[in-house]
C-alpha cells in the first residue's frame, strides 16, 4: 500500500514538473553588455515512448546589448541536440554548395528542390556612414548537403538591404557516441556575413518527410525519454553556443518537455 502511494505521488510531482517546465520556453544570456535571448521547441511535444516519429526541431537566437551599442560580430555557432533526436540523411538527394551560391532564395530553390530541409531567417542591422542603423531580414533555406564528403547542413542566406546578397553557412554534421547530445551542428560564419552589418538574430527550423526505397523517412525523428508509468518528461533539447569577435562565446542549455505515448 505504501509502495503504491508512493508511487502515485512520485508520479504526480513528475507532472507538476512536466507542466511547469512547460512554461518556460526562452532562456535570455548575459555576458557584459551583450545578451542574446534563446529559444527553441520541438513539435510534436507528444512522442513514443520506445521508437521515434517525426519531429520538427526550430532553435532561434536573437542579438542585442544592454546599453543599445553594436554588438560583436558574430563569428560561430554551435547547436548539439539531444541523443533522443536523430538524424536521418540516407536516401535523401545532396546539394552541392556551387549549387545554391551565389543565388536568391528562389534560385536556390530550384537549383536543390529535394534537398532543403528547413528554413528560417537571418536578421541584421545595417550601419552605413553618417546614417542610424536600420533592420535587414534575409531568408535562410537549409538543404542536405556534403563538403569534402562529409555531411552538412548548408543554411543558405539571402537579402536585398542594402544590396542583394547571398551566403551560405556550411554546418557540419558531427554524431556523438555518448553523453546526452548525440548530434552537433557547427557553423562558422562568412567575411561576407559583414557586409550586412551586425547581426542581430537567427532562427532556424529542421524538418523534411521524405520516401527511400518505398519507405517513410524524417529528416529528423525523436522520442520521448519518460519512464513506464511516467506521463512525460523534462529533458536537455540543445545546447547552443554562439561565439563573437574578441573572443566572447554565450551559450545555454534549453530543457524542455515532450509527453509519451505508449
Amino acid at each position: 500500500m505504501k509502495t503504491a502511494t508512493n508511487r502515485k505521488a512520485a508520479v504526480a510531482v513528475a507532472l507538476l514538473c512536466f507542466m511547469l517546465a512547460a512554461v518556460a520556453q526562452g532562456e535570455t544570456i548575459r555576458k557584459g553588455n551583450l545578451q542574446i535571448a534563446f529559444a527553441g521547441k520541438i513539435a510534436p511535444q507528444k512522442l513514443p515512448r520506445v521508437g521515434t516519429a517525426p519531429v520538427s526541431v526550430s532553435i532561434s537566437a536573437d542579438i542585442k546589448t544592454t546599453d543599445s551599442s553594436p554588438p560583436p560580430q558574430l563569428q560561430s555557432i554551435v547547436v548539439a541536440i539531444n541523443r533522443n533526436g536523430q538524424i536521418d540523411q540516407r536516401g535523401l538527394p545532396v546539394c552541392r554548395m556551387g549549387q545554391i551560391q551565389p543565388a536568391s532564395t528562389q534560385e536556390a530553390r530550384e537549383a536543390c528542390p529535394d534537398s532543403v530541409v528547413g528554413h528560417g531567417l537571418f536578421k541584421a542591422n545595417v550601419a552605413l556612414p553618417e546614417q542610424s542603423p536600420y533592420p535587414s531580414d534575409g531568408q535562410v533555406l537549409a538543404f542536405n548537403g556534403r563538403l569534402n564528403r562529409k555531411p552538412v547542413i548548408f543554411a543558405h542566406v539571402y537579402g536585398t538591404k542594402p544590396l542583394p546578397t547571398s551566403f551560405t553557412l556550411p554546418f557540419e554534421v558531427t554524431h556523438r557516441p555518448k553523453g546526452t547530445y548525440g548530434l552537433v551542428l557547427a557553423a562558422t560564419l562568412p567575411p561576407v556575413a559583414a557586409d550586412w552589418g551586425y547581426v542581430s538574430g537567427i532562427s532556424l527550423t529542421l524538418q523534411r518527410n521524405f520516401t527511400y526505397r518505398g519507405k517513410s523517412h524524417s529528416f529528423i525523428s525523436a522520442s520521448c525519454p519518460a519512464p513506464d508509468g511516467f506521463p512525460g518528461a523534462t529533458f536537455a533539447l540543445a545546447n547552443a553556443a554562439l561565439g563573437f569577435e574578441g573572443g566572447k562565446t554565450l551559450r545555454t542549455t534549453m530543457t524542455r518537455t515532450c509527453g509519451a505515448r505508449g
